[in-house]
């Protein structure tokens, strides 16, 4: 039986073609995700854990929770603890760190890195053992700056050279008076690196005497483990914590693994996505392999093959077929996450310099997988063929499923149906959070029930495109019936283009949705023309608000400052806002009392209002972040939405008790509305800053679009696989279509069908089956991009469903595409065959 197995591969090498390349696409997914986040995870703890070789106790400020009326807050690291830290017995050095967002700009003006890349710290003395200087010499003043070898060599920034360079707003000049190398992993993804003299980085980054962190070094002889217990006691346990620095590498490797498994599980989702799809192909080429090998299986039989034997050689095949595949998969997985990694490098997102990874576990995970789905996807058919009596097989009665069977799958397809279709309704009147996961149950259940339901929906869908085909002739009726002929293999086909389509209309109709409401949420709520804020959503400088105030053609502004505080024993995070402006920057409609803001008098979105019991003319205590108390009185509630909610205090009010007030935005109304000149005037008076948007109403909208347009792309893209894996299945089913069907094609040649013709028939069955997947791609598409979007409307009251109908009109295109081109091969095979040939063939 094995000796058989294998003649059988052997002797269908091309009809097994496809399943292999199904196969090996799936696995190629999941093998080059699993090289790519490990390559990049091993370069950044590689990286990353560099940076600690002079750091063998980290002090760190302890955070004192908040409780009763006090502000939770960190303690100070001053200038005491660095020297109590230095003294400690087997400490060798002390260095003070002080660190923050520092955004350079180059020779051009953009900004170099973004976010969490861009940073800024302070260089210890003149000699800073971390940060060893290749040029130059160490910074002393506000005017003097590091700045790193790689920010050097991309800019082409040296000594001498004036860099324009920000902080939390104000545009600074400082003179380069060395260049440095470092280890630090954000400057070798791309970011940057600005080190000023401590004085001056305490000032730009927090205040004077106070660190982020203390670095402590230990003496020879002296061990982390000891070193950190002196200083434990040493130091007041309620102001640092301490944490040696193998500890620190491996928090980092930790919180560098978990931000890349986020990822690596969103690649695996559309791997595994594409080997579901492939399932359909492997099940189908092997129910039509063993359908045709029916009268050898039989013959095995009758001469003292057991079922076993029979189901056992079916799997054999599986196996080799998978075992192949997986190794092909493998390689390409490998030259996958190689690409996608060179593909980082050429989008900007440099990555830290390191080997490929290809570990033991990947390895194993592709020829795990590869095997296991083929021989999962072979097992059906094969203990099916293995059932067949061997007089009915000789006999060919079997040919056509009973009744009951169809019966059977009938009903527990509606089931299924039913069940999904009741747990998404139930789901769409669930809170956002609450709904997700049976939302994701109820779809999982549907798309099944759907599957197993499309034999029984594919006569009356066929049926429908009847019309149209009889504009073809004998070509068109014939496809028609060839469609509806074996339904369940019309079904597997269809089912594979159906699940990628669903998935690619159901994210483009919650996209387009959202991107109007939250078009919809800008136009109604703001009134202001323009909104400014930091590039990487950093807090602004209390100064923005003031230049901007004092800009020629600015008739109003309000800055929207945050701060905690304690109001019945829990946290709440207050806007200071200018209370005499406020009213003319926004337009938030009010449930009751007025939209005032001044004095003790607040206004409170209906969320916060609801969770505390409030309403119009309520009062209530506030301790600010000082410890400082204060009775407020409730104006007005507010509709609050994802752009502005919470409480709103005059910053008159709120500025005097914080310790470092800052702005997370500006709102800006110019006396000529929002134009072109209006924006350049905001621009110049920040000193054409490249770390500050200036955004009018549209433009938050399009920044919002082009994060929504990205993602799209980026799912079209992943999605794009499993639409190839569909491509696959058609030219699979219809090649075999074609094999099966010799006779006929042959009789058909014989009494008067044309070569033209026969490359019809084929190309149009290949039409309607992939039509009929996508027809009902797009309508699970809609129906769960409708129940999604209900589930985010429970927390985004602007959300309405939006249909994209030219999309969605472009995916049935791509549906007929699919289909068109599947054809090309089968059609002209059907078409070369020779007429006496097939005939003759059984």
């Amino acid at each position: 039986m094995f000796r058989t197995a294998l003649r059988n591969v052997l002797a269908h090498k091309a009809r097994l073609l496809m399943t292999v390349l199904a196969v090996m696409l799936g696995v190629a997914f999941v093998s080059g995700t699993l090289v790519f986040t490990n390559t990049i995870s091993d370069a950044y703890q590689n990286s990353s854990a560099k940076g600690f070789d002079h750091v063998d106790v980290a002090v760190e400020p302890e955070y004192q929770d908040a409780r009763g009326d006090q502000v939770g807050k960190r303690r100070k690291l001053t200038e005491a603890v660095l020297d109590d830290s230095a003294g400690v017995p087997g400490a060798a050095s002390a260095i003070g760190v002080v660190r923050g967002f520092t955004a350079i700009a180059d020779k051009d003006g953009d900004l170099i890195g973004n976010g969490f890349q861009s940073q800024g710290g302070n260089y210890w003395g003149d000699d800073d053992p971390r940060y060893p200087l290749v040029d130059g010499r160490a910074p002393s003043g506000a005017d003097e700056v590091l700045i790193d070898a790689e920010t050097a060599k991309r800019t082409g920034y040296g000594v001498g050279d004036t860099v324009r360079l920000s902080v939390d707003g104000p545009v600074l000049a400082p003179e380069v008076t060395g260049v440095f190398t470092t280890d630090d992993g954000n400057v070798a993804a791309g970011g940057s690196l600005a080190l000023f003299d401590t004085a001056t980085a305490q000032k730009l980054f927090g205040e004077p005497g106070v660190y982020d962190e203390i670095d402590v070094e230990a003496a020879a002889g002296t061990s982390q483990t000891a070193l950190k217990a002196a200083l434990d006691e040493a130091l007041p346990g309620d102001v640092a914590r301490t944490t040696t620095g193998a500890e620190l590498a491996d928090e980092q490797a930790e919180m560098i693994a978990a931000s890349m498994g986020g990822l690596k599980q969103g690649l695996l989702v559309f791997a595994g996505i594409a080997l579901f799809v492939g399932t359909f192909i492997i099940a189908n080429t092997f129910t039509m392999l063993v359908a045709q090998r029916t009268r050898e299986l039989a013959l095995m039989r009758a001469v003292g093959a057991s079922r076993r034997q029979v189901t056992r050689s079916v799997l054999i095949e599986a196996f080799v077929v998978g075992a192949v595949a997986a190794v092909a998969g493998l390689v390409a997985g490998v030259g996958i996450g190689a690409g996608l990694r060179s593909l980082m490098g050429t989008l900007g997102a440099t990555v830290p310099d390191g080997p490929l990874v290809i570990s033991p576990g990947t390895v194993g995970t592709a020829v795990a997988v590869g095997v296991l789905v083929t021989m999962l996807a072979a097992w059906l058919p094969g203990r099916r063929a293995a059932k067949i009596p061997p007089v009915a097989a000789m006999s060919s009665v079997h040919a056509r499923a009973t009744t009951k069977s169809l019966v059977l799958r009938n009903t527990l397809g509606a089931l299924f149906s039913a069940a999904g279709v009741a747990v998404v309704l139930a789901a769409t009147t669930m809170d956002g959070s609450d709904g997700q996961a049976p939302m994701g149950v109820g779809a999982v259940l549907l798309i099944v029930g759907v599957f197993i339901l499309t034999p029984l929906l594919s006569r009356p869908l066929v049926a429908a495109a009847a019309p149209v085909l009889r504009i073809f002739g004998v070509s068109g009726k014939l496809a028609r019936q060839n469609s509806v002929r074996n339904p369940r293999r019309t079904a597997a086909t269809a089912s594979a283009l159906m699940i990628g389509l669903t998935l690619i209309t159901g994210m483009t109709v919650m996209a387009g949705s959202l991107q109007q409401a939250i078009d919809k949420m800008a136009s109604a709520s703001i009134r202001a023309d323009y909104v400014v804020s930091m590039a990487n959503g950093n807090a602004l400088s209390p100064d923005v608000a003031e230049r901007l105030a004092a800009t020629d053609g600015v008739t109003a502004t309000s800055p929207l400052r945050n701060a905690a505080s304690r109001i019945d024993g829990e946290t709440e995070y207050l806007t200071g806002v200018t209370g005499a402006t406020i009213g003319e920057l926004t337009d938030l409609p009010v449930d009751g009392g007025t939209f005032e803001v001044g004095g003790g008098r607040v206004v409170v979105d209906d969320d916060t209002a609801g969770r505390h019991g409030w309403r119009a003319g309520s009062a209530f205590t506030v301790s600010y972040e000082d410890g400082a108390k204060e009775r407020l009185t409730v104006a007005g509630v507010y509709q609050g939405n994802e752009m502005i909610r919470g409480i709103m205090l005059d910053s008159a009010a709120l500025t005097p008790h914080l310790s470092d007030p800052a702005d997370m935005q500006v709102m800006v109304k110019t006396s000529g509305g929002a134009s072109g000149a209006a924006k350049d005037r905001l621009e110049r008076a920040l000193g054409d800053n490249p770390a500050i948007k200036v955004q009018d109403k549209k433009d938050i909208s399009n920044d919002i679009a082009r994060m929504f347009t990205l993602i799209l792309n980026m799912l079209y893209g992943l999605l794009a696989m499993a639409v190839i894996v569909a491509v696959l299945g058609v030219i699979n089913t219809l090649a075999m279509s074609v094999f099966e069907r010799s006779q006929e094609i042959g009789m058909l040649r014989a009494i008067g069908l044309d070569r033209k013709g026969v490359k019809r028939m084929v190309r149009l069955e290949s039409l309607v089956i992939s039509l009929f997947g996508g027809v009902l791609g797009i309508g699970l598409g809609v129906f769960f991009g409708w129940a999604a979007g209900e589930l985010l409307g429970t927390r985004m009251a602007t959300y309405e469903l939006v249909l994209p109908w030219t999309r969605m009109a472009l995916f049935l295109l791509l549906a007929a595409t699919v289909g068109v081109l599947a054809a090309l091969w089968p059609a002209r095979r059907a078409a070369r065959l020779n007429m006496l040939t097939a005939i003759k063939s059984e």
